[in-house]
Formats: structure tokens, C-alpha cells, sequence
């Protein structure tokens, strides 16, 4: 009889097994009876673990490379990410596990991995693959001796768990979404920091547009910092350049985070336009500051607590049961429509003291409405798993 079988038996994860028999919170008293009795009346012995062996496994490393581009040294304040490690501190108290945290510059990336891979407090490491590339995220792999998960970022080819947003999924929403709506003139606020997320953002939304017969003009493409929430100068002089050119300005822009959306809106208000009657922003994480910016932004939701869930019991039933399977989880996103999204109408902005219109009405005004009730279902999205 393995915990295998036991959770098998009882119809539950083998998480949920290893948390039973071992005494440890995160699960109902009724699954803990249920599973206890299971074991027992099948004779399950528990291997034997040595006292050396406990402390080690009590907590759960939180790993970050951090650098000045999308992970900054206090990521710990990034909207993203605090929000991210909220879910998994709560995750691992309810596991009974302690989180460590460990940040590690990237102009010290070997020295940092060697100090990881020495330090025996944790038995098993949850790290932050953000910013991190193949090779980089293999050389992680490679070094460290105990069980390892990464979130925020997948490499189909690397023997490595990973638990991942599906980014595709998300941007097509986004653009599914302006599309219905009734935009043809659509522009884009990218990054200036590429990662792969960003990547995967924009194949899924120009699937999007290619979808509903629309094209992404490269004049309408626009690239900004991601981690500033103010308005910023490169992008008020490029907004600004575009306008004195005569040329229409976009009905609708589909930003690559929030950060870069809210952004974007304070600089299109800076310029005279508003959000959303002359110019529609959507944007994609739904942090917390996308419902005090005004008006309330129009996001993709990504399921931050899931994916923590889903990384701390991974971790923890590695731990319990010395083994990891090499699995890699994609999680969907839900597009939450609020009010910086409508459909395009006959909105105007001022223009040295003239009135220009922003976009050609495309049909009958009476039938144009702007979507602002939320999305509906349930507050997690599916989940796929691919496993190697």
C-alpha cells in the first residue's frame, strides 16, 4: 500500500494524503477521518524519517532573481507579486510550513546559486521564473539538490515543473473583447523589457484580431517601461507626435500589464483624451490598483491565488513523499470588463482648440453599449496539465 493508492482509495490528491498522516493543516476534518481510516484498515506504514531530517523540512524557500528590468530588488512591492506571495505565505501556513524568502542579484547569479544550493533550512524551493530564460532556469535546475517548482514562465523542453498563466489565452480574451465591442482601429502599449510572457500576450492577441478581420498597424504599436504606475514622458511625446501628424488616433489600446495600462491612461488624460469615450485601455494581472484608477480598468484576471495553491502543495508532496513529478500547469485567465472599455463612439478630443473625430462610426449609434457588468463563472478559471 502506497499513498498512491490511499489517495486513490479516498478520492483525493496525494497532497492531501501526505498532510493527513502527517498531522498537518489544509484539509477538512472529514477527509483527514476518511483517509486516516483508509490507511489504516490497509495496514499503510509511514516510512520511517529521521530526526535530523524534520527541521529541514518545516519550510519552503521563496526564490527570486532579481534585476532593474521586470523583477526589481523590492519586488516584494510590485503590485504582481505581492499579491502572488500573499496567496503562498497563507498556502504554506495552512500546509504548516514556514516560508523563506531569498532574493539573489543577477550580476551575482552563480555566486547566488551556490549559496542556495548550500543552504539546508528549506526542503524544497518555489522560484520565481519571471525574468528568467532557458538556459538560465536550467543552470537553477541543475544546482540545486532538493525539490523545485517555478512559477510565472514555462519551457515545454525543460525537465522542470512549472506552473504558468495561460498567456495566449489571456491577450485573445483582450482582443475578443475589443472586437466585440465594435473597434477596428486598435493599438497596442508593449513592453520595452521583453520576457516571454509578453511574447505569448501578443501571438494571443493578434489571433485575436486575425480572428475578426482586423489588422495591428505598426504605426499603432507603441512600447513603454512595465513597472512605472505614472504617467511617463516617452509615451505623452510619442502620443503627442502621433496626434500632430493628423493622423486618427486608435479607438481602443490593448496594454501588456496593468502597470503599462494605468500608466497609458494617466498620460492619454494628461493629453486631453478620455477614457473610455474617446479611447478604450484594457490591460492584463487585474492588480489590486486596477480598482482604484479611475476609471476602473478592464483586465484580465489571472487566478494569483490558484497558481499559489497549486505551487506549495506541488512542493509539499515532493517533500512528504521524496518524489516530483515533472509536470507543467497551465492556468486560464477571465477577462473582467469594467469601466476603461467601450464601444467606440462619436467621442472627441481637444486639439489645439479644435474638435477632431476620433473614429467613423462603423453602425447605427442606437445599437452601440458599453459592457460593464463583470464577467460571470466561477472565481477560478479551468486548469490543464501536461504531464511529462
Amino acid at each position: 500500500m502506497k499513498m498512491e493508492d490511499i489517495a486513490r482509495l479516498a478520492g483525493v490528491s496525494k497532497a492531501a494524503v501526505s498532510l493527513a498522516l502527517n498531522g498537518k493543516g489544509g484539509i477538512g476534518p472529514e477527509t483527514r477521518d476518511r483517509i486516516l481510516q483508509i490507511a489504516k484498515e490497509n495496514g499503510y506504514r509511514p516510512k520511517s524519517r529521521t530526526a535530523a531530517r524534520e527541521p529541514q523540512n518545516a519550510s519552503i524557500t521563496f526564490l527570486v532573481f532579481a534585476n532593474s528590468g521586470i523583477v526589481l530588488e523590492q519586488y516584494y512591492q510590485q503590485p504582481f507579486f505581492r499579491e502572488l506571495i500573499h496567496y503562498i505565505e497563507e498556502r504554506c501556513r495552512a500546509s504548516g510550513y514556514s516560508l523563506l524568502f531569498s532574493s539573489v542579484d543577477m550580476s551575482a547569479f552563480e555566486d547566488g546559486i551556490r549559496a542556495i544550493a548550500e543552504d539546508q533550512r528549506a526542503g524544497g524551493v518555489i522560484l520565481l521564473g519571471t525574468n528568467l530564460n532557458k538556459a538560465l532556469l536550467a543552470k537553477v535546475a541543475d544546482r540545486l539538490n532538493g525539490p523545485l517548482v517555478v512559477l510565472d514562465t514555462c519551457f515545454e523542453t525543460l525537465p522542470i515543473p512549472f506552473i504558468q498563466i495561460n498567456n495566449v489565452m489571456g491577450a485573445y480574451q483582450a482582443g475578443q473583447h475589443l472586437c466585440g465591442l465594435g473597434h477596428r482601429d486598435i493599438g497596442y502599449i508593449a513592453s520595452d523589457i521583453r520576457i516571454r510572457n509578453f511574447d505569448d500576450r501578443r501571438a494571443g492577441f493578434m489571433q485575436a484580431l486575425e480572428e475578426n478581420e482586423r489588422e495591428l498597424s505598426p504605426e499603432h504599436v507603441f512600447s513603454v517601461a512595465p513597472t512605472i504606475l505614472a504617467s511617463q514622458d516617452a509615451l505623452k511625446k510619442r502620443l503627442s507626435a502621433y496626434r500632430e501628424s493628423k493622423r486618427p488616433m486608435p479607438t481602443a489600446f490593448f496594454c501588456e500589464c496593468d502597470y503599462i495600462a494605468i500608466s497609458a491612461i494617466k498620460s492619454l488624460v494628461e493629453l486631453g483624451y478620455r477614457v473610455p469615450e474617446d479611447v478604450s485601455v484594457v490591460g492584463f494581472d487585474n492588480i489590486s490598483e486596477a480598482l482604484i484608477v479611475s476609471p476602473e480598468l478592464t483586465t484580465v484576471h489571472v487566478e494569483k491565488e490558484r497558481m499559489a495553491r497549486l505551487a506549495v502543495d506541488m512542493i509539499v508532496e515532493a517533500i512528504e513523499s521524496d518524489s516530483l513529478a515533472g509536470s507543467k500547469v497551465l492556468v486560464d485567465t477571465q477577462l473582467i470588463a469594467r469601466g476603461s472599455s467601450r464601444s467606440p463612439g462619436s467621442g472627441s478630443a481637444r486639439d489645439g482648440g479644435e474638435r477632431r473625430s476620433l473614429d467613423a462610426p462603423a453602425f447605427p449609434r442606437g445599437r452601440w453599449r458599453a459592457r460593464r457588468k463583470p464577467a460571470k463563472g466561477s472565481r477560478f478559471g479551468p486548469v490543464r496539465e501536461a504531464v511529462e
